[in-house]
């Protein structure tokens, strides 16, 4: 082969790549199509009666659809799996939920976007203040399967167990497997946890935590450019004050923005 034909087979394979804006390689469809956790307040809180998202999943997408210059839709998810199966099956772009070593076997993640501490609910009176104190025999933690405090506890407590549940339990569910003792501690992000708290006042937060979470945004596996188009937006969106007003305004005080990546 000449090199002059060589050279024009290498164009024409150029030709693609170069015409693809970051718009087009983020969402091809031409909407930016966004999933999330919808029971977790941390990312977003949905109105049942309107289904319209409020909160930092829903500010940020707003700014990355503004950058890109293309509507919007956010997916509220019934879980984890149900985000990473839209990726695969690309009816969504995104999606929004905590990195975790298993995960990033099936999709790609991005760094993070918001830090959020982990840490227990326990009974007003029980006898774990830190979460130090509850890493003794005979504790018995109860945290959701599979989610990020699940694969955390499993990995690092040296002297008891996790006991994982399928899904989230309401928070009615968790005051009365704590008071009735069928479990001394519950597991979660701390924004979540503090809401319950709040309803139940005879749960108790922990004050520190043992894990603090990289909240990121997740794309389909396999796709070098898109992920680093995604990153480039990202980095522009953490370097500005629209995460941290967001969080702001939703009263979140168990997250924070994350820097970013340098």
């Amino acid at each position: 082969m000449n090199w002059a034909k060589s050279l024009s087979i290498f164009l024409l394979t150029l030709i693609p790549v170069i015409g693809q804006t970051p718009a087009s390689l983020i969402a091809p469809t031409g909407t930016l199509r966004a999933a999330f956790l919808g029971d977790n307040p941390a990312l977003g809180k949905v109105d049942k009666q309107t289904w319209a998202v409020t909160g930092p999943v829903a500010d940020f997408v707003k700014e990355m659809s503004r950058r890109l210059g293309v509507p919007y839709e956010l997916y509220p998810a019934s879980g984890t799996p149900e985000i990473i199966s839209r990726l695969n099956a690309k009816t969504s772009d995104i999606g929004f939920f905590a990195y975790n070593a298993g995960r990033a076997a099936q999709v790609d993640f991005t760094p993070a976007w918001l830090l959020m501490p982990n840490t227990y609910i326990v009974r007003a009176d029980s006898p774990i203040q830190r979460v130090a104190d509850a890493d003794r025999a005979g504790v018995h933690i109860q945290a959701v399967k599979n989610d990020t405090q699940d694969v955390y506890l499993t990995k690092n407590l040296k002297n008891t167990t996790v006991d994982a549940v399928a899904k989230m339990p309401e928070g009615e569910e968790i005051e009365k497997a704590l008071l009735e003792g069928k479990i001394d501690a519950f597991a979660a992000n701390k924004q979540r946890l503090v809401e319950i708290g709040a309803k139940y006042p005879k749960l108790r937060v922990v004050s520190d935590d043992y894990f603090v979470a990289s909240q990121a945004l997740a794309i389909a596996k396999g796709n070098a450019e898109r992920l680093a188009a995604v990153n480039k937006v990202l980095n522009e969106i953490l370097a500005t004050s629209v995460v941290k007003d967001s969080v702001e305004r939703a009263g979140l005080g168990g997250v924070n923005a994350a820097p970013p990546a340098r």
